[in-house]
């Protein structure tokens, strides 16, 4: 199981997922933080990463999918 580290940004959540060789990128930035999020859920579901870091990465995405959603209504 991965130890927990800080994330902060969605760079952070990418760097992870590629540790796992899982790309993300669909063209779309709220698409990509949606696909990264499913994925985040069947790493903890296989147990690969803990409790904690499956909620700071939770935290991260959500404020990610704010920021797009507000910089997409401008």
């Amino acid at each position: 199981m991965l130890a927990a580290r800080t994330y902060r940004t969605f760079l952070d959540v990418l760097t992870l997922l590629k540790k796992y060789d899982i790309y993300i990128h669909l063209g779309d930035r709220l698409w990509d933080i949606e696909l990264a999020e499913i994925e985040v859920g069947h790493l903890y579901q296989a147990r690969l990463i803990d409790l904690q870091t499956f909620m700071a990465i939770k935290h991260v995405l959500t404020h990610e999918q704010g920021l797009e959603r507000r910089r997409q209504l401008k």
